[in-house]
């Protein structure tokens, strides 16, 4: 398939999880990359393996979406190079797990800039861009944001919440200007983020068993690609008339009365 071979991605949080399985999959398809991430090994190693693997060119941007002066470089640099963005992926997230009673003011504050600003900034300096092209943009949000609370996770859930609403705002503002907006909501998908999120090895491990048991179709996890299979859909020209949409891959978890 080639059905975004002259398509420019940008995708945050590339470096791993989602978002580095977002960009595979799109170098399969013969698109140009901007690839963006903290970790500079871990991107190095997503941009070689996306070039190996059909991409048409490979930008690697070391950046931080919490830093708003990075955003605008994001940006710039993915301009400067491939002077156009067709599809804007945000994938970068942040979760940190605390109880309420012991929630700092700058734990608030990071992870709604890395869940909810970021996004909301990057839609906005990438929109000239995305005007020209009749292009479209996908956030990865979660079911947290309303199938279910995460114990200890009131600040994530509450992004994704607003990530949510975020998508649908944004998508009926912009759909005059032909830019569509998306969001994929995944269940439980086993990638890195609760090493991020500071959990053991042990607690992660607890964490996924405990969780395979909340999807009633497969009593498993949700697999990376079945969340890439979404967002390959809804960037692609099939979904030309889908905007404001967030689409579960949940297994049937939100079936259960909710």
């Amino acid at each position: 398939m080639t059905e975004f071979a002259d398509n420019v991605i940008l995708v945050t949080g590339a470096s791993s999880g989602i978002g580095a399985a977002t960009a595979k999959a799109f170098a399969k398809q013969g698109a140009s990359l901007s690839l963006v991430g903290r970790d500079r090994c871990r991107l190095a190693e997503v941009a070689e393996e996306c070039a190996n693997n059909g991409a048409k060119g490979v930008l690697q941007v070391i950046a931080d979406v919490e830093k708003e002066k990075d955003l605008d470089r994001i940006v710039r640099e993915t301009t400067d190079k491939f002077d156009k963005i067709h599809i804007l992926i945000n994938s970068a997230g942040y979760a940190k797990f605390s109880l309420v009673k012991d929630l700092s003011v700058n734990e608030i504050d990071s992870i709604f800039k890395v869940n909810v600003r970021a996004i909301l900034y990057l839609i906005k300096l990438s929109l000239p861009y995305l005007e020209k092209t009749k292009g479209n943009v996908i956030n990865i949000s979660s079911t947290a944001s309303s199938i279910y609370a995460l114990t200890s996770a009131v600040v994530y859930s509450t992004t994704k919440a607003a990530c949510d609403h975020l998508t649908k705002a944004a998508a009926y503002e912009l759909a005059t200007t032909g830019v569509r907006v998306n969001s994929v909501n995944p269940a439980v998908v086993e990638t890195n983020m609760c090493e991020y999120a500071g959990f053991s090895e042990e607690q992660t491990q607890n964490y996924f068993e405990t969780n395979k048991k909340m999807h009633p179709l497969g009593q498993r996890n949700i697999k990376l690609e079945e969340v890439v299979d979404a967002i390959l859909f809804l960037a692609s020209d099939r979904a030309r008339m889908i905007t404001g949409t967030c689409m579960r891959v949940d297994g049937g978890c939100g079936l259960a009365g909710q």
